[in-house]
């Protein structure tokens, strides 16, 4: 995992103590990237070893003010000393690369499509897109930044997640209080999706478990995907005592498998058609995966196999696929739905609309701002004579 940028940073921060606190084993390696020193230095869970700092001769470490176009110019021209933290990684060790910024932004906006498109050319495994949009109420320059970023990212990586910041917002919110919530509710998704490929033979395996080469083939063939995602709260199992139950015979048994069937059925609906990452229409979705999550005793096939068809009749996706990621030690079971291929989008048609305007808002401003300065400072009637 890659973050670059600010929240780009934070995020991937958040991964590492996700990591750290359920052992998903997820971030084989993560890297920070920033021209703001501040940032990096305040980042708690990235190894030292592993935060870059680009742009010195540029910026010198002071960040790049939201010009994303200085963020692309500064990557592209420190990509070796980005490389260089890359070189240090075994790489047949990853099943993919993972460059996680926000659009709206400077360095993350401009350096992650820099950095996506470096990757691509140099490796063989797939390098996907983590972008955060901004809330419509963070201003113009933000919206035009995350329009154009938008644009050029989901064409340099094999396939960009977004997630939609106004969706997440809560009213009355303070805004450092909102990005903490919002990077936990990213962490959360991501985390499972990811960390279902990750499974070890060691580990409780379930009945259909889902590897990273499922969620890769959900990826393949670009675009854009969005992740929904919905849990309830159950008793942390053992491996063992009720799992037996429900695969045994008799009544009360039956009655134990069919409230765990449903549960799952009912979870995938409320992961499908509540809040998704990236609110879109979810009929015309090219690709679907779907993952359960919880201890082993609450999993079943049954459920899983309902939920992927349901999924399949909602999306008319022919490419659905789905299984388990068991989790014993956990107090809930959660399903998660990556939708990939999404075309039906209003938010990002709206994005691009209001970009365009603020597009020619900031012309306007700059020929009448050049107009008014002449005004300002010319001297009708040519009696003062200028220094040189």
């Amino acid at each position: 995992m890659i973050g670059i940028g600010q929240a780009g940073g934070k995020i991937l921060d958040k991964f590492l103590e996700y990591d750290q606190r359920t052992g998903s084993g997820i971030v084989r390696s993560a890297i920070a990237v920033n021209t703001a020193k501040a940032d990096l230095m305040g980042l708690e869970k990235v190894p030292e070893d592993n935060r870059v700092l680009i742009g010195q001769s540029r910026v010198k470490g002071h960040g790049v003010g939201a010009d994303n176009e200085l963020g692309a110019e500064i990557a592209e021209e420190d990509i070796d000393e980005i490389q260089g933290a890359i070189d240090n990684i075994p790489v047949h060790e990853v099943d993919a690369f993972l460059i996680i910024a926000a659009l709206g932004g400077g360095t993350g906006s401009g350096g992650a499509p820099v950095l996506a498109k470096h990757l691509k050319r140099i490796y063989t495994e797939p390098v996907y897109g983590i972008g955060v949009l901004p809330g419509k109420d963070e201003g113009g320059i933000y919206t035009l930044n995350a329009a154009r970023s938008f644009q050029t990212f989901v064409n340099e990586v094999d396939n960009l997640l977004v997630f939609d910041n106004d969706a997440w917002r809560k009213s009355g919110e303070s805004i450092q209080g909102g990005y903490d919530e919002i990077n936990e509710e990213i962490v959360t998704r991501f985390g499972i999706l990811f960390g279902a490929g990750e499974v070890e033979s060691s580990a409780d395996v379930g009945e259909s478990v889902v590897d990273s080469s499922e969620i890769i083939n959900t990826l393949a063939g670009g675009g854009v995907s969005t992740v929904g995602y919905a849990s309830e709260s159950v008793q942390p199992q053992s491996s063992g005592g009720l799992l037996s139950k429900l695969r045994g015979s008799g009544g009360s048994e039956t009655e134990d498998s069919a409230n765990t069937t449903n549960r799952i059925t009912s979870l995938v609906r409320k992961a499908a058609l509540g809040r998704l990452t990236l609110p879109c229409e979810i009929e015309g979705t090219e690709r679907a995966l779907l993952v359960v999550a919880g201890p082993t005793s609450y999993l079943n096939r049954k459920g899983i196999e309902r939920g992927r068809k349901w999924l399949e009749e909602q999306t008319g996706s022919m490419e659905v696929r789905g299984g388990d990621y068991p989790v014993n030690e956990s107090g809930q079971v959660a399903a998660v739905t990556l939708l990939s291929g999404v075309t039906n989008v209003p938010r990002i048609k709206e994005l691009q609309g209001k970009a365009v305007e603020a597009q020619e808002n900031i012309d306007d401003i700059r020929e009448e701002s050049e107009a008014a300065l002449q005004d300002l400072v010319e001297d009708e009637d040519d009696e003062l004579e200028p220094l040189f």
